[in-house]
């Protein structure tokens, strides 16, 4: 972004979180430059620094290093000092919580299966990677390619739930959002009005790298939801003077239906895999929303989300959580956000983000 910059952002250009943190560092106007991973060199690097293997990362120029796009924001909003990417309202603010957190551990599985399933986008983002993050690697482009598209099914999509039964209900779910977000952004720019939130940032990972650039997903935006294409760009081409306008001073009607679609399928999915794990089940079966998920993998991780967005609940004041727990009610969300009430969480689990990781992409084969 600038040769000025003080850190260096670790990742690939068409990925998925290093997209969302991209868009976090332009809004905020945190200077950076970019550099692609490059394999299997990174590995080692990764694992020293951070202690996990996952993209992106940030290296600042003291020679710390940083993980995990959720904590990363957190860790800078805290330098930065006020929280201009929350609403002032404490239930809209526990919200954008929950949507980003949403963002990103459920909608992760539907852009992977655009990318991977159809040939059209395997083609374009296996040709990609293995050019982008394996120029070390002296094998042909189009061997590398391979690699890519077996290892990402097998992890990702058929790997991770998916099957030839559920895919089309989840093509349509991924349709409903669409839907949903044309709405909501014809009627102003961003989620909350006329400024991003940690919410807009959130749901940048999905759209800006995957739904928005892939072209089985890009087609289908450009068909029926092109609002949602103008927002994704907006995001982008926003800076610090974006960040000026005022909120919403109740939260907006039309983003209830996100928060049904929250109650009913990420968090009882977020209690089906928070019982695998605590009984060992590193593959389990789950149906949630109508859709029945086969040999899912089962994610530390994701308890640990789980627990976090409870422990921010518990952090509002009495007044906050009367009315936040008042709008979960009224939309089937807070009966699953405490369904699981001992959540098996490691002593100490994730203490240490952003600067190491735990359990993130660990023990999920």
């Amino acid at each position: 972004m600038s040769s000025s910059a003080s850190l260096t952002l670790y990742g690939s250009n068409i990925s998925y979180f290093t997209g969302k943190l991209e868009n976090y560092l332009r809004v905020r106007g945190i200077p950076y430059t970019f550099e692609s991973m490059e394999f299997p060199a990174m590995k080692h690097r990764l694992l020293e620094n951070v202690g996990v293997m996952q993209m992106p990362a940030i290296k600042l120029a003291d020679g710390r290093w940083l993980t995990d796009t959720t904590k990363i924001i957190d860790w800078y909003e805290g330098q930065l000092g006020g929280h201009p990417l929350l609403p002032d309202d404490p239930v809209q603010a526990f919200v954008c919580h929950l949507l980003e957190d949403w963002a990103d551990e459920w909608w992760w599985r539907p852009a992977m299966h655009y990318r991977w399933h159809y040939p059209e986008g395997a083609r374009f983002a296996s040709w990609h990677l293995a050019s982008e993050l394996m120029t070390s690697v002296r094998l042909p482009v189009w061997l590398k390619s391979k690699y890519f598209t077996v290892r990402q099914r097998r992890g990702y999509t058929l790997g991770d739930g998916l099957t030839n039964e559920n895919i089309p209900a989840v093509e349509a779910g991924v349709h409903r959002l669409f839907q949903q977000l044309q709405h909501i952004f014809s009627q102003r720019p961003f989620l909350f009005g006329s400024r991003p939130s940690l919410a807009d940032i959130g749901l940048s990972g999905p759209f800006f790298r995957h739904f928005a650039l892939d072209p089985v997903p890009l087609e289908r935006l450009r068909q029926q939801a092109p609002a949602v294409l103008e927002w994704v760009a907006r995001l982008w081409n926003t800076g610090p003077e974006g960040m000026t306008g005022a909120w919403p001073s109740r939260l907006p009607e039309d983003i209830k239906p996100l928060l049904d679609d929250i109650g009913r399928a990420y968090l009882p999915y977020l209690c089906a895999n928070a019982e695998a794990v605590r009984v060992g089940r590193k593959r389990f079966n789950a149906e949630v929303d109508g859709i029945y998920y086969r040999r899912a993998r089962y994610s530390r991780y994701r308890v640990w989300c789980l627990g976090e967005l409870r422990s921010r609940f518990l952090a509002l004041s009495d007044t906050g959580q009367q009315a936040t727990r008042a709008l979960l009610q009224e939309l089937s969300c807070w009966e699953p956000l405490w369904r699981t009430r001992d959540l098996p969480l490691l002593t100490r689990q994730e203490a240490m983000l952003p600067f190491r990781g735990d359990t993130k992409m660990v023990g999920t084969n």
